[in-house]
């Protein structure tokens, strides 16, 4: 009995294993850096939250496109390799990095002192930050004091949710899975404001002026990075290479006209 035991145990070992190995999507178990696996490999495989439009977001026929997406194609063609997405949600996506299902996030990750502490960043790319929209007949919210005693929305697990969880007086914080869904809400009347990303929300409007608008005053001001994790210093180094590479020669500024309308790179070349 005992040897049987032993091997029902021996067998459920191997099979955790097994499955632990196989929720892995990057090469970092294979040896050596991440970077030189990846290029082994030939493929760098890249977090994103996939409800974020224009940064990533579905279009029409289901495609994964967005500002971060060919940002990300241009780099991944730099390194000389080519890219692989896994959409996850924001709530889990860090957790999901230090746990080695992809390489990096490539998904506006505001870079803030807090997630500093667990990961590493390329140097900004983009600014965003914690901009309000409102219904566009709305009159009573014109700064972010206008708030208190408020339904606001945000994303959950953004920084967005930290600004507002340090404010007082509002009447509740209802938090969304995807930036699409606070949206709908604030043109339906459920919430009376969003906070979000100026670029997100810009774009979401875009084809409703009629419905929202995004007010003058924002709460803060962002950078935005790629994430790493820790000990990849080699993998950032090499990614912010190939941005400042295609910063300067024009390919940044040309994604930026694409999705946004304008070249955010103009005067910082």
């Amino acid at each position: 009995m005992k040897k049987v035991a032993v091997l029902l145990i021996g067998l459920i070992i191997s099979a955790t294993v097994f499955a632990g190995c196989g929720k892995s999507n990057t090469s970092s178990n294979s040896g050596g850096s991440t970077l030189s696996n990846i290029k082994s490999a030939g493929t760098i495989v890249i977090g994103v939250d996939d409800t974020y439009p224009p940064m990533e977001f579905r279009d029409k026929n289901g495609k994964l496109v967005g500002f971060d997406v060919d940002v990300a194609d241009a780099v991944a063609k730099k390194l000389g390799v080519k890219t692989k997405y896994v959409p996850t949600a924001w709530d889990g996506i860090f957790l999901a990095l230090n746990s080695k299902k992809f390489d990096i996030i490539q998904s506006s990750v505001s870079i803030t002192d807090d997630r500093k502490k667990n990961m590493i960043f390329s140097d900004p790319y983009i600014y965003g930050g914690s901009s309000i929209f409102v219904k566009t007949d709305n009159t009573t919210i014109k700064t972010g004091d206008d708030l208190k005693g408020k339904i606001v929305g945000c994303q959950v697990g953004t920084t967005s949710q930290d600004v507002l969880s340090k404010m007082s007086g509002l009447k509740e914080v209802k938090k969304y899975n995807a930036m699409t869904d606070a949206f709908m809400d604030l043109a339906n009347g459920r919430v009376e404001a969003v906070v979000s990303d100026p670029e997100v929300g810009d774009y979401y409007i875009s084809s409703q002026k009629d419905k929202i608008k995004r007010l003058s005053s924002a709460l803060n001001e962002e950078p935005i990075g790629v994430a790493f994790r820790k000990n990849d210093t080699e993998l950032r180094d090499a990614y912010q290479k190939a941005l400042n590479e295609l910063k300067q020669d024009g390919t940044l500024s040309k994604i930026s006209e694409k999705w946004f309308g304008n070249d955010i790179y103009k005067d910082k070349k």
